[in-house]
């Protein structure tokens, strides 16, 4: 099974870059993990706002592996704590499926988007800057492998 993480927004900072990358690492042997940018909608003035988010989401949606399962970042979604979190990581690896997670853009997902993902994940009731949600992402889901493979990085 392999994860793909598609993230709405390009030219993450250097210290996203490097923490993502350290978890990616170390995720390498339980759960390899890609990431894909998509360019993100244009806005401004006298831009619309609706039109950016559904080009951001055709974008996502075009690039979701065929037959993955789905996990849209959503602020509305199921919130799970890091145990709960690997019994769904276990779960899913017994779909056999691969995995795609989808961080969209300022505003959110396109409802395209949201109706096509399997499962919505919340990170908590903060708002969080979209490229931390990355580094976020990547730290718990090597928490909830860690957890599975009874490695002793998670001591709660």
């Amino acid at each position: 099974m392999k994860a793909r993480l598609i993230a709405v927004g390009e030219h993450a900072p250097g210290w996203v870059v490097q923490g993502f990358g350290e978890y990616q690492k170390r995720l390498s042997h339980w759960l390899p993990l890609e990431l894909v940018e998509v360019a993100p909608g244009v806005r401004g003035k006298g831009r619309d706002t609706a039109r950016a988010i559904a080009d951001e989401g055709a974008r996502v949606l075009d690039t979701l592996p065929k037959n993955a399962l789905v996990v849209a970042l959503d602020g509305r979604g199921r919130m799970h704590s890091s145990e709960q979190l690997a019994v769904r990581l276990e779960h899913w690896r017994g779909q056999g499926r691969d995995l795609a997670f989808l961080i969209g853009g300022p505003e959110g997902h396109a409802m395209d988007v949201l109706a096509r993902a399997d499962e919505h994940w919340s990170l908590g009731p903060l708002t969080l800057p979209h490229m931390l949600v990355r580094l976020v992402l990547a730290e718990q889901l090597y928490r909830a492998a860690a957890l599975l493979a009874n490695h002793p990085y998670h001591r709660a």
